[in-house]
């Protein structure tokens, strides 16, 4: 299993069955190949709620997701204008974003949409789903190509939103806001805590139920 699979698996751990979802670009696509799609609503801002995974050779090129991948659609699937999909994203009806992310600081603020300097592919839905998702997930790589940690004590990139991002999964931890910080609450893979501690610059508390696993 590659780091991009293990992280997409811990997130499906965190969903709850019939609640409307949104995923992101990247890993955030590979979350429905750990999930029962029938018992889970998948929703894309482009317009569409129902969203399935698709065989290759019954690839509709005029039915993607934001993110322009190829989609099915489920039993029931719903169309609708994306100026809709966004009300409904404003309006507080989906239940849970799954997003990635570029950088995460100690206040729990998401930057994921673009780096001074450079050509990215832009915001997205990313301001509309951190301000009108119910529960904001991250899922990312602990550290950026050149090593440098993504969990940071303040965002040097353009910050998304300042909503709190309530779940930081990476390929070395699990993170969750709890009294105003971060929560250590799980080590992903082979991680140590000393290897969390050296590559995460954002401030943290490490949960009781860790601290007794040693």
């Amino acid at each position: 299993m590659s780091i991009k699979e293990m992280i997409a698996k811990r997130a499906a751990q965190e969903l709850v069955p019939y609640s409307i979802i949104n995923l992101g670009i990247g890993i955030p696509t590979l979350v429905p190949d750990y999930l029962d799609q029938s018992k889970y609503y998948l929703h894309t801002e482009n317009g569409l709620l129902g969203v399935t995974s698709v065989e290759e050779d019954q690839v509709d090129p005029l039915l993607v997701n934001a993110g322009k991948l190829p989609v099915g659609e489920a039993v029931g699937a719903s169309y609708f204008h994306s100026a809709d999909s966004f009300a409904m994203i404003r309006g507080g009806h989906v239940d849970v974003a799954i997003l990635g992310a570029l950088q995460v600081d100690g206040s729990g603020h998401v930057a994921n949409w673009a780096i001074p300097g450079k050509d990215i592919i832009g915001v997205g839905g990313a301001m509309d789903l951190l301000s009108g998702a119910k529960k904001i997930i991250i899922t990312m790589s602990h550290v950026s190509k050149d090593g440098s940690p993504k969990l940071v004590e303040r965002c040097t990139f353009p910050i998304t939103s300042t909503r709190t991002a309530d779940i930081v999964i990476t390929d070395l931890a699990v993170f969750k806001w709890k009294d105003d910080e971060y929560e250590l609450t799980e080590l992903m893979g082979d991680a140590t805590l000393g290897e969390v501690k050296e590559k995460t610059m954002a401030p943290f508390q490490i949960s009781e139920e860790l601290l007794q696993k040693g």
